[in-house]
């Protein structure tokens, strides 16, 4: 289990000249871990089932499992390799994209009460040149065969704080994904894959999800090699009608800041407790470079070249501070082709438990209404 340190209060310190420190972690306290570990049916039951398997190799999609088990996919005991020779023909949406591989390979980090495992996988990123560990998790329905030739939506998932060596998103302790599993079961949840990429290369800066001169291209990372990674190993839709992002804290606005770059990628995004403009100490002498990773000027400029429309759905806890940056920010741009909106998480603070409620409470829902869906077979 990773080591993080808590954060119990939506409190902020001030730095220098009175500005707000920005992004602070949200990370896992090791000892609440403990305690939910206990009080979810005590310590074998988590050392057997939570820990089952892992370091196990993990296939996603079934129909894979049996192209390798047959060697026609090319990939070999390591993996690797080719496409498929004879992939299933996808459904008549021209939008469903087969894995595009080559295939990663991935080892178990830890199982769900459903069954479901997190998977992790180390990437080499060919656009950004930066080599990072990303988490992976696909709901149950990814294996179902009546989804066996459509695609599904991707949900990726930035932790804050430094974001590295781990997201904290994939420790299952926050409940991520049993929330997306709940919420398809209740039919206010899409489901979704979600893929959680390291969000810096280090823990000495924020380097705001960006390539900022001089420094490893983590906003090349994020927006062109983590989808990259997640076309290559799942079924995905080609237009951004399956593409989203939800984030906290320093996750949450660079989430929302490439939705914003690229609205021609990706549709939406849920942030929460999030900054809404660049801060990195690394971006001084580097004005206009700054400028084009604003979302305020990212937002502006989409106001006045029409769109496409993308939609943000902020998360902020009653007992944080931050909700006026965000409502500053609803007044001067969600307007047009910005969708915006609010939802305060009551008794919320700055932690990724109370987003994860957040997000069960109606987020999910939300964002589910404007993303697409898999497309089950007749039958």
């Amino acid at each position: 289990m990773h080591q993080y340190s808590q954060q119990s209060s939506g409190r902020e310190p001030e730095r220098a000249g009175g500005r707000r420190k920005s992004r602070r972690a949200i990370w896992i306290g090791a000892a609440v871990a403990g305690v939910l570990v206990l009080g979810g049916g005590g310590f074998a039951a988590y050392k057997n089932e939570w820990f089952d398997g892992n370091g196990q190799d993990v296939t996603f999609g079934k129909d894979h499992a049996a192209a390798a088990a047959s060697g026609k996919d090319g990939a070999g005991p390591a993996g690797k390799g080719a496409t498929p020779s004879a992939p299933p023909t996808p459904t008549g949406d021209p939008d469903v994209q087969l894995p595009a591989g080559p295939k990663s390979d991935f080892k178990q980090t830890t199982k769900l009460d459903d069954g479901t495992v997190i998977a992790k996988t180390r990437l080499a990123g060919a656009k950004s040149g930066f080599e990072g560990d990303v988490w992976v998790w696909a709901p149950k329905e990814y294996d179902d065969p009546k989804y066996a030739k459509s695609a599904f939506p991707v949900l990726i998932a930035l932790p804050g704080g430094n974001g590295f060596p781990a997201n904290y998103w994939s420790d299952r302790s926050l409940g991520l994904q049993k929330a997306i599993s709940e919420g398809v079961q209740a039919g206010t949840s899409l489901p979704f894959v979600v893929i959680m990429p390291v969000l810096n290369p280090d823990n000495k800066y924020y380097y705001d999800g960006a390539d900022i001169p001089g420094q490893p291209k983590m906003g090349t990372w994020i927006a062109e090699d983590v989808p990259d990674f997640a076309r290559a190993n799942f079924r995905t839709y080609k237009s951004r009608d399956g593409w989203a992002f939800m984030g906290s804290s320093s996750g949450a606005f660079v989430g929302m800041k490439t939705v914003l770059q690229y609205p021609d990628r990706f549709k939406a995004v849920i942030a929460s407790g999030g900054e809404i403009v660049p801060d990195s100490p690394l971006w001084k002498g580097h004005q206009a470079e700054m400028d084009a990773n604003n979302p305020e000027k990212l937002a502006d400029k989409l106001i006045r070249t029409g769109g496409p429309d993308v939609y943000i759905n902020f998360q902020i806890g009653t007992k944080e501070s931050g909700k006026d940056r965000m409502t500053k920010f609803v007044e001067q741009y969600g307007k047009g082709p910005v969708k915006t909106t609010i939802r305060d998480i009551q008794n919320g603070e700055h932690n990724g438990w109370h987003y994860v409620r957040g997000m069960k409470e109606g987020s999910l829902e939300w964002i589910s209404k404007v993303l697409k869906g898999p497309k089950p077979e007749a039958g």
